[in-house]
């Protein structure tokens, strides 16, 4: 009998240590949690990149802040909120995520308080991330600002035991990113990563394309340009990728950036990117962390 046991224990610790191996082995799935203050603002920044990750197998979720209550010329309150959380399911399962999850904050009335810096916090821990992506905290919207620093407020937070108890805190700290922007002051975007979307960039078009009340809508009111939208689905389709597309294009810095990761060869054919900005904050990643927690760079 106790030979039994010897052996079994012999046994036990042999295929622990390959299990450990196995797991060390490049193949674990990388857990990526995108947080926006509007129910289509992680699409249009990382829409692309995200797809990427779901084809490759790892774990994609999208979070809005606010439940896109006050984004419509003509809608709002509860049943513009109920319209877009059916919009961005509908992208989520166009772009093949997981998960996208609506918080139920006003829009327009986001607020860096303790509350809603606990529901962020009982995000990123809930989905064991690895990667964590919001916006930085200077942006023409109030809410995009608050987001990046609610966000930023939980990147430190999330390991702390004792900051909203009630969800088991995370055993590392998550990279975090910043998403893409074109401002300049304080301080312009800086691309530290930046991935070529060009597999994916139809899916990105579709999953803004499932935005129907925004991008056909809101967003050309706003602009005075509601008139130029077609009303042919294929028509409208191609009118979005012509006006939102070019969000991807590749300006000379991220094309610098693009040369880093993928050659400069590879980097010349490039036609679509997504591009990322390593925050102060959480982890600090080594070119051969991000490499491994990017796989698609090495493609």
């Amino acid at each position: 009998m106790r030979r039994l046991l010897v052996i079994i224990s012999i046994l036990g610790s042999t295929i622990l240590s390959f299990a450990q191996v196995a797991g060390n082995s490049g193949d674990e799935q990388i857990r990526v949690i995108v947080i926006g203050a509007h129910p289509d603002d992680c699409d249009l920044k990382a829409g692309g990149t995200a797809a990427l990750f779901a084809e490759m197998g790892h774990a994609v979720k999208f979070v809005s802040v606010t439940n896109g209550d006050a984004g419509h010329q003509t809608e709002g309150g509860g049943a513009l909120a109920k319209r877009r959380r059916a919009e961005a399911q509908e992208s989520r399962r166009r772009l093949g995520i997981d998960e996208y999850v609506t918080l139920d904050n006003h829009d327009a009335e986001l607020v860096p308080s303790l509350e809603i810096r606990h529901q962020i916090i009982r995000q990123i821990r809930n989905w064991n991330a690895d990667i964590v992506l919001s916006p930085r905290p200077n942006d023409y919207h109030p809410d995009h600002r608050y987001t990046g620093e609610l966000v930023q407020d939980a990147a430190y937070l999330v390991i702390v035991p004792n900051v909203a108890p009630d969800t088991p805190p995370l055993k590392k700290n998550p990279i975090f990113l910043y998403l893409s922007d074109g401002f300049q002051r304080p301080n312009p975007f800086r691309p530290d990563i930046a991935v070529a979307i060009d597999k994916t960039f139809e899916k990105k078009m579709n999953g803004l394309d499932a935005h129907v009340s925004q991008f056909y809508e809101w967003l050309p009111w706003t602009s005075g340009g509601l008139a130029e939208v077609p009303k042919g689905t294929t028509e409208r389709r191609e009118w979005l990728k012509e006006k939102w597309g070019s969000r991807s294009s590749i300006s000379p810095e991220v094309r610098k950036s693009l040369e880093k990761w993928y050659g400069a060869q590879k980097a010349r054919d490039i036609k679509y990117a997504e591009a990322f900005q390593i925050c102060e904050y959480g982890k600090q990643p080594s070119d051969e962390e991000i490499r491994r927690l990017f796989p698609m760079l090495s493609q």
